[in-house]
């Protein structure tokens, strides 16, 4: 079995980070493992506390991990102090991990910043040259792009930006009331258009963390990374549809089990 690595906040509601990773990771047939960069006091609503890990522990899982059971690839979330950003950067380089897969996790969706402005420019020199695939939401991008965006040529711009700023491919996600649910793929060969539809669902906590576990997972498995885009969203849009509500803002994650009986039936 293939394996990929989550490193990232953990979720005490289960609907986002490390838990909604490794839910995700299972799903999509890889085995999932984690080093944890903070504990949240968090549900489907909003986060209320905050306690990051030391610099010197999250070395200690990563040393566990790749000595033990090398990842295939890895995924990057909520990470938000300088130091711990270096500790990733420097672990990772160390082992030559491959297939990484950034959600630089700095705007939620409200607006609120979630990174202290300090390690953005260490996220940026650090974790974003490293990676295969960055994978920003509109807030997140203007951050990075150093611009305004509003329209899908926009975006386009604004991808092109990033991915030459920082060389790594982009992931630009759609929303924000840019278009319906379109996100855009900027890489080596281009743009590329993953068109989808927009599903009426408060239930939205954790698809940042959920596209980009799975498409970590499809690149552990031997996808190229359109492949795994396109296989990452086909998952979360059925995640979204499942519609199992668990409580006021349920995520993605919360409708695994759902999607699994789907599955099992499909297959039998």
């Amino acid at each position: 079995m293939r394996t990929a690595l989550s490193i990232a906040g953990s979720d005490s509601s289960a609907g986002a980070g490390i838990q909604a990773d490794l839910k995700t990771m299972t799903m999509n047939g890889v085995y999932g493992m984690t080093a944890i960069t903070a504990l949240t006091a968090q549900n489907t609503t909003g986060v209320t506390a905050i306690s990051e890990v030391s610099p010197e522990f999250l070395a200690q899982q990563l040393d566990a991990v790749f000595t033990d059971i090398r990842p295939d690839a890895v995924k990057i979330g909520m990470v938000s102090s300088p130091a711990l950003i270096e500790v990733i950067g420097e672990r990772l380089r160390f082992y030559q991990a491959k297939h990484i897969v950034v959600d630089p996790v700095m705007v939620a969706t409200s607006g609120a910043r979630l990174i202290r402005p300090e390690a953005v420019e260490t996220l940026t020199r650090t974790l974003l040259p490293l990676a295969e695939v960055a994978t920003p939401n509109i807030p997140e991008a203007e951050l990075l792009a150093g611009c305004t965006i509003e329209s899908p040529a926009e975006m386009e711009a604004a991808a092109r930006t990033i991915r030459d700023r920082y060389g790594c491919a982009v992931l630009l996600k759609g929303g924000h009331c840019v278009n319906d649910a379109n996100d855009l793929l900027l890489d080596g060969s281009g743009a590329r258009w993953f068109t989808g539809k927009r599903i009426a669902t408060t239930n939205t906590h954790g698809t940042g963390c959920t596209l980009s576990s799975a498409i970590a997972a499809n690149l552990a498995k031997g996808f190229a990374l359109p492949d795994a885009v396109q296989r990452a969203k086909d998952y979360l849009s059925g995640a979204l549809a499942a519609g199992l509500d668990l409580g006021k803002g349920s995520g993605p994650m919360d409708h695994a089990w759902t999607l699994q009986g789907r599955y099992a039936e499909q297959a039998d």
